[in-house]
């Protein structure tokens, strides 16, 4: 069959199945894309990554106002008009998915809105919006549905002041106290949001650290931070029981001793994690397999037990991040066009957009312990960097994971504010297989915080220029 004979169906039009169905016009395949909203963009341009990145560059706004009463530059308390600044986030969300409409019908894809469900492996029923369903053919079909918030056991209570990271983006009003249930990272970003708008924050994590699966090292600058502004972070500390009493909840704790304590907030925010959306009405017509997570099974081609089906993102496995899911989607649709493919990248970077913002990749320092592998741990801080000086924002750091033998970069981690912006620096330098020595002598400019990359790959010589740190015998 030639290209424009291939039928696609991709179902969900988030940053992987947009990305897929976009790469697979390109390629002269005959896409469409089949999702509820008017225009793609999925829970992360319409209810997550987007919207809560406008709101956070507010909230960064306000703290730094505040903060520049250190260097001498002081502003009154700011005006909160909470609806102008729901129209901005929601302006954002309108040019972004808009815009990727445009870029569907540009491409000539056959956009539906609406919801699929599987007749068998090639055929779908499709349920439109506007009404009426269609009975649709095709060759291959990539399911890209994305997740959902988590609401296990006693946090499955529902109530009007009981909210999830949708609820949440809402931001229908400020309460004067809120607990985040959760330490993770869509907790603690939409808890920075709510306390530097008025909130009084209380934030809760079962586990003894924020942020679990994060390189240890860049916790302590961020919680410093948070414990400023949250009112408390309780830590070994799980809720036994929510109950939406009208005008607040009540909340009762199980505290790291065993005895149990009763709170009432306002709002709480639960923010325990995400669930695959897995369950696609008529999956089981076809011959896909779920693991016993609930993903949908898929090699690294991205290709389900079904070799007719495919899946991408979220729904296909950890980690669940957006930028993942728009590389296996370019990397299913790569394969369907006949190409010689797999997704096996050597690292995915992890960004959590707190202030100081945190971001890791590759092999972390607690997987090379477990390993037994033999790294050297190098650490930049930023103490002894001039442009992080001149900010004011010296509680950074800048960490590689070097292979003592190779001389290898095999992961990295910072922490400090734009570190979402510079870890892709040292992801490329995993994926290219680059050496400490490739990093160090790398020219870059000053001054800038990206030099404490290079500083860093210096430590691993003994050679930084900015901190004295001989290499050991």
């Amino acid at each position: 069959m030639s290209n424009t004979n291939v039928k696609v169906a991709v179902i969900g039009g988030g940053p992987g199945g947009y990305a897929a169905a976009f790469l697979g016009a390109d390629l002269g395949l005959n896409v469409t894309l089949i999702n509820p909203e008017k225009n793609p963009g999925g829970v992360c341009l319409y209810r997550g990554c987007i919207p809560s990145k406008a709101l956070l560059h507010v909230s960064a706004l306000i703290n730094e106002s505040r903060h520049a009463a250190n260097w001498g530059v002081e502003f009154g308390e700011p005006k909160i008009d909470l609806a102008k600044l729901r129209a901005f986030k929601e302006g954002v969300i309108t040019k972004l998915t808009g815009g990727l409409g445009i870029l569907a019908k540009q491409r000539k894809i056959t956009y539906i809105q609406g919801e699929a469900s599987f007749v068998n492996s090639t055929t779908l029923k499709v349920k439109k919006s506007a009404g009426g369903e269609d009975t649709l053919q095709f060759d291959k079909i990539i399911i890209a549905t994305g997740s959902s918030p988590a609401r296990p056991g006693p946090l499955a209570a529902t109530g009007a002041n009981i909210m999830d990271s949708t609820g949440a983006l809402d931001l229908k009003d400020i309460p004067k106290t809120l607990l985040v249930l959760g330490g993770g990272y869509i907790g603690l970003e939409l808890g920075t949001v709510y306390a530097t708008l008025g909130s009084k924050v209380d934030v809760v994590e079962m586990t003894p650290g924020l942020l679990p699966g994060a390189d240890r090292d860049l916790i302590p600058p961020l919680q410093k931070r948070l414990e400023k502004l949250f009112n408390k972070v309780m830590l070994n500390t799980t809720v036994t029981a929510l109950q939406d009493q009208i005008t607040n909840v009540k909340v009762t704790f199980k505290l790291p001793g065993g005895e149990t304590e009763e709170k009432t907030y306002d709002k709480v925010l639960v923010s325990v994690g995400r669930r695959p959306n897995s369950k696609v009405p008529g999956l089981e017509n076809t011959g896909v397999k779920l693991t016993e997570r609930g993903f949908i099974a898929v090699n690294k081609q991205l290709q389900t037990d079904d070799p007719s089906v495919y899946a991408i993102g979220d729904v296909a496995g950890d980690p669940m991040l957006a930028h993942k899911a728009a590389h296996e989607g370019r990397t299913a649709m790569e394969h369907i066009a006949g190409h010689k493919v797999e997704f096996a990248p050597y690292a995915i970077p992890a960004v959590v957009f707190t202030d100081p913002e945190i971001a890791w990749a590759g092999l972390t320092q607690t997987e090379a312990q477990e390993k037994g592998m033999d790294v050297e741990v190098v650490k930049f801080p930023w103490g002894a960097s001039g442009r992080a000086v001149t900010l004011d924002r010296t509680e950074g750091l800048t960490k590689l994971l070097i292979d003592k033998k190779t001389e290898r970069v095999l992961g990295g981690a910072i922490v400090g504010p734009g570190a979402g912006d510079m870890i892709a620096e040292i992801v490329h330098a995993i994926e290219m297989a680059a050496t400490a020595y490739d990093l160090g002598h790398t020219i870059h400019p000053h001054p800038t915080l990206s030099e404490t990359i290079m500083e860093a790959s210096e430590i691993f010589y003994g050679t930084s220029t900015d901190l004295y740190r001989p290499k050991r015998k």
